[in-house]
């Protein structure tokens, strides 16, 4: 079994207090992780500006070149964890073994975070918007239009409250090192694996090791990181959105209730999305905020529905092993259960139909764990509670809805995919506020552009510009 410790800024910690990562089918012990606490947190953020100070000792650019290193041995290499080695294909088991994800979805996400890692130049010179990278580095110089600008750094580290459900998430904190920034990282769990191995891969390219702390433990150890941290990541429930909603010091990553708007010009030829329909649905295991939850049409609600339900409905649990398993497991005994009775009080509500039910039932209940099978809800109307709802699971709701209603009843939207080639309804898309990533035509909600921001701009996050004016003829800027 492999022993995890704390890394407190790069040094190895045993305490006395350990947590076991278990095989969710087994109940079997795959590793043992030391538990941090807040009080230890606390004491060890009094040196977190040494990071910053560490890693600005190397340009951007070598930083840059440093990760997409980092990214091969992450992705195929065997890596130093605890008091052992971690093969890629011992992570993938690993992983696959603790969160109930099948090995192929850990795979997917293996190489988008590796991805990430290996065009990180590209992807902040994005971010930046082609920014000249040594201002970002110095806190100060001359752009393209002979302008002397200001980016302040607003911290040494960023912190994050990770999460155990979906790996795909840390691409998000993979830019900071980058730029220069610490990292103080609570792993999920049931998944330490990510977080300690890309602090693994990093160390080997010689990226200093005291510009990382990992403090696995309970919900005071995250508690005092979002408190110590003056910039800081945190993964939850539409609970943890509203806490933090407003603070400027943490960006949250919620649930993401992404939407498929058909739009009048566009429904009558609903058979032609149907397969972007189901991949937007079912892509993940519908696990991530950008899983489409609810599709917005103004007629041929039912069909859309029952096609769906066609395709989806029949789909099985499969051993995570099998390379077409689709579905992950609820690891935490009565999570399942409990989801189910949710879904079924609101498929119970009048207007909403289970397109799925003819195909078997949804809960697959064992000992240990449980699974949900694909579920697709039709809503006569978009009041319907159910169409506002998002799960852990391959769920969405087929809505009835007005093209001119579509916008105000979809509430909050991470991503929102617009099949419609009415430029007026573009316009009106465009404006939209409540819409976070907007995809105009036939484009899957989970296909992302890494070349974008997410959920905001880390850049943004980070850093404020500010005025910055110098009288000396002496001083240099560029």
């Amino acid at each position: 079994m492999i022993d995890i410790p704390v890394m407190r800024w790069g040094k190895p910690y045993e305490s006395l207090e350990k947590a076991e990562v278990i095989h969710f089918e087994t109940g079997e012990p795959i590793a043992s992780v030391s538990q941090a606490n807040g009080g230890l947190l606390a004491r060890d953020m009094k040196k977190s500006d040494r990071a910053r100070q560490l890693l600005r000792e190397f340009s951007i650019d070598d930083l840059i070149e440093r990760a997409a290193r980092a990214a091969d041995l992450f992705e195929n290499e065997t890596l130093p964890l605890g008091n052992g080695t971690q093969s890629a294909d011992e992570f993938v088991t690993h992983q696959s073994a603790s969160t109930g994800l099948p090995e192929a979805m850990c795979r997917s996400n293996m190489k988008k975070n590796s991805f990430v890692l290996r065009n990180m130049g590209q992807i902040l010179d994005c971010l930046t918007r082609g920014l000249p990278r040594e201002i970002l580095s110095r806190g100060y110089g001359v752009e393209s239009r002979d302008v002397t600008v200001s980016y302040q750094a607003q911290a040494s580290v960023l912190g994050a409250v990770l999460p155990s459900n979906s790996p795909g998430v840390h691409t998000l904190w993979l830019p900071v090192i980058p730029l220069q920034f610490g990292l103080v990282l609570k792993p999920g769990s049931s998944e330490p694996w990510t977080a300690y191995r890309v602090a693994s891969a990093f160390e080997q390219v010689g990226i200093p090791s005291e510009a990382i702390g990992l403090y696995p433990g309970g919900h005071d150890v995250g508690a005092t990181l979002l408190t110590s941290c003056r910039r800081s990541m945190v993964f939850g429930s539409e609970k943890t959105v509203n806490q933090y909603a407003g603070d400027p010091r943490v960006q949250v990553h919620g649930p993401g209730f992404s939407k498929i708007f058909l739009g009048e010009d566009c429904v009558d030829r609903w058979e032609e999305f149907i397969d972007l329909m189901v991949e937007s649905v079912y892509i993940n295991g519908g696990r991530s905020c950008i899983n489409c939850s609810t599709i917005f049409a103004p007629r041929h609600t039912v069909e859309i529905a029952q096609a769906l339900a066609e395709r989806l409905g029949p789909i099985e649990p499969l051993p995570t092993t099998d390379p077409e398993a689709g579905l992950a497991a609820f690891t935490t005994p009565g999570v399942g259960a409990a989801v189910w009775n949710m879904v079924e009080e609101d498929l119970q509500a009048a207007g909403v139909t289970d397109c799925t039910a003819e195909y078997g039932e949804r809960l697959v209940d064992r000992e240990r764990y449980s699974y949900l099978r694909p579920v697709v809800a039709h809503a006569e109307n978009p009041d319907c509670a159910i169409v506002s709802k998002e799960f852990m699971f391959p769920f969405a709701t087929v809505a009835n809805c007005p093209q001119s209603e579509m916008i105000k009843k979809a509430g909050p939207t991470l991503v929102g995919t617009a099949i419609t080639e009415d430029p007026d309804w573009m316009d009106q898309l465009t404006a939209a506020t409540n819409i976070d990533r907007l995809n105009i035509g036939p484009i899957a909600t989970n296909r992302l552009n890494w070349l974008q921001p997410h959920e905001g701009n880390l850049i943004d996050f980070l850093f404020r510009s500010r005025a910055y004016q110098v009288a000396l003829q002496d001083t240099p800027l560029s």
